[in-house]
């Protein structure tokens, strides 16, 4: 017996709705399947970027020309523990304040040195200043800061480019400001990632200045106490070599001279 006209448009119609059904679920999947794809997407991509801006601080405030430093050494990890290498005894500052000279091409900065708030760090450069080593190895300014909140120049590195150690690194950090806030004519010892890599490079502040204070700041020494004028005025004034904020300045800049008493 033939099936009659009702029961064919009835199957047709069960299976177009089938047909419909299955196409609306591989519609369906396949939109899960995109949204839970995107959502890792946008999951990885936050962490990148995160990644990426600690990072960028981390590189910005410890390395490269920055605030402050690679103190790159093949003798130690960034994150050591301890001193290594022949590290200036704490003893050579005498808990006292010293004064002198600074000398960045023409530009003659007065400085004092506290001797009794960063004994170790203090007593490093002085035995530094003292062996020449600023004036002929270290003698390069390779790095000038001139954004808004960050305004520096940072010297001393062996290689010239922020790279090098003078044979030793040392910590830990001494007479760290709070809240990360370093004064026009601040001089502070730059460092890589660890606190024990602190070695020959220092910075000065010409301007106020506000650094990260999460990777746990930077060990001050002392302060210009004339002439900060003049360098703004004839070196950094001149800015970056690229038009940056970070970098080379402009002005080639050495010390020339580095005396202590």
């Amino acid at each position: 017996m033939a099936p009659s006209k009702n029961a064919e448009r009835d199957a047709r119609e069960a299976r177009d709705r089938l047909r419909r059904y299955n196409a609306r679920q591989t519609v369906h999947a396949h939109q899960v399947k995109r949204r839970r794809r995107d959502n890792i997407l946008a999951i990885v991509g936050v962490v990148v970027v995160a990644a990426l801006a600690t990072v960028t601080q981390v590189f910005y405030f410890t390395a490269g020309p920055g605030a402050p430093t690679p103190s790159a050494s093949a003798s130690a990890s960034p994150a050591a523990r301890q001193n290594t290498g022949t590290v200036p005894s704490k003893s050579i500052a005498q808990g006292r304040t010293w004064t002198g000279d600074l000398t960045l091409n023409d530009v003659k900065l007065g400085i004092s040195l506290d001797g009794a708030k960063a004994p170790q760090a203090v007593s490093a450069v002085i035995s530094l200043a003292q062996s020449n080593f600023y004036t002929t190895t270290g003698s390069v300014c390779h790095r000038l800061t001139t954004s808004s909140t960050a305004k520096l120049i940072q010297c001393g590195s062996v290689n010239g480019d922020g790279t090098g150690d003078p044979g030793f690194q040392f910590g830990p950090l001494e007479n760290v400001p709070t809240g990360g806030i370093y004064p026009a004519g601040t001089i502070a010892m730059a460092r890589g990632t660890g606190i024990y890599s602190q070695s020959s490079q220092f910075f000065i502040t010409y301007g106020d200045t506000t650094l990260d204070a999460s990777t746990g700041g930077y060990t001050v020494i002392g302060t210009v106490t004339s002439g900060l004028d003049a360098f703004i005025s004839s070196i950094a004034s001149a800015g970056v070599t690229g038009g940056g904020a970070d970098g080379t300045p402009v002005v080639p800049t050495k010390i020339t001279q580095l005396t202590v008493q």
